[in-house]
């Protein structure tokens, strides 16, 4: 028994691995579909014939195919958050903070598949994840605003939460009109640059402003 028991642990985690990868080999699978064929028009029989699997296999991982879109959404979030935490720096300017969010942003929609982008914002809004969703990208833009506010540059007036939540959302207006087109030669980053300045002079404070203009 005791011989026996070390293999224990190693099994388990191959285990784990395999599963992970006939996950991942799956969603994989039904991106590049999705892609191609659009949300609606791919058929989990589409799906488990791309990745070679059997359909039983895929409702071992997902319970039905809208789940592959709130995976997408949160691989996104995830990818975000990654990205700020890699060589977070100290004492920045806060539209120096807000604009690195904002460039984490744009990478993480320029990393995607062409078209992709569309086929699923369009899924992820049919399926009203927008409102049930956990406002992880608001609650990021919050935590810049509170951290401005512990070190005064912000308005002791301003409201963290609902800063948080006006640049989410102007930052899904811009993505939605990116993924549509009507940015054309601004692009996705200019656009969100540009919100970042609109909104900051009206949530410095005063002594913020005065020492910015020096």
């Amino acid at each position: 028994m005791s011989a026996e028991s070390p293999a224990a642990p190693v099994a388990t985690g191959r285990r784990e691995r395999n599963k992970q990868r006939m996950r991942a080999r799956i969603f994989s699978a039904a991106l590049s579909l999705f892609a191609e064929k659009g949300f609606e028009q791919t058929k989990v029989d589409d799906i488990t014939e791309r990745a070679d699997v059997a359909r039983g296999t895929f409702f071992n991982h997902f319970q039905h195919k809208e789940e592959l879109v709130t995976t997408w959404s949160s691989q996104r979030l995830s990818r975000f958050e990654e990205k700020l935490r890699q060589g977070t720096p100290t004492n920045e300017d806060l539209s120096v903070a807000l604009g690195r969010c904002m460039t984490a942003l744009v990478e993480v929609n320029e990393e995607e598949e062409p078209g992709l982008n569309r086929v699923m914002l369009t899924s992820w809004v049919r399926a009203g994840l927008p409102i049930t969703e956990p406002p992880r990208t608001a609650e990021v833009f919050a935590n810049v605003i509170r951290t401005g506010l512990a070190e005064g540059r912000i308005r002791s007036d301003v409201d963290p939460v609902q800063v948080g939540y006006l640049l989410r959302d102007a930052y899904l207006g811009a993505l939605f009109r990116w993924c549509r087109g009507d940015l054309k030669a601004e692009g996705l980053a200019t656009e969100l640059q540009g919100i970042v300045e609109f909104i900051l002079p009206s949530i410095v404070s005063d002594s913020s402003a005065v020492a910015a203009t020096k």
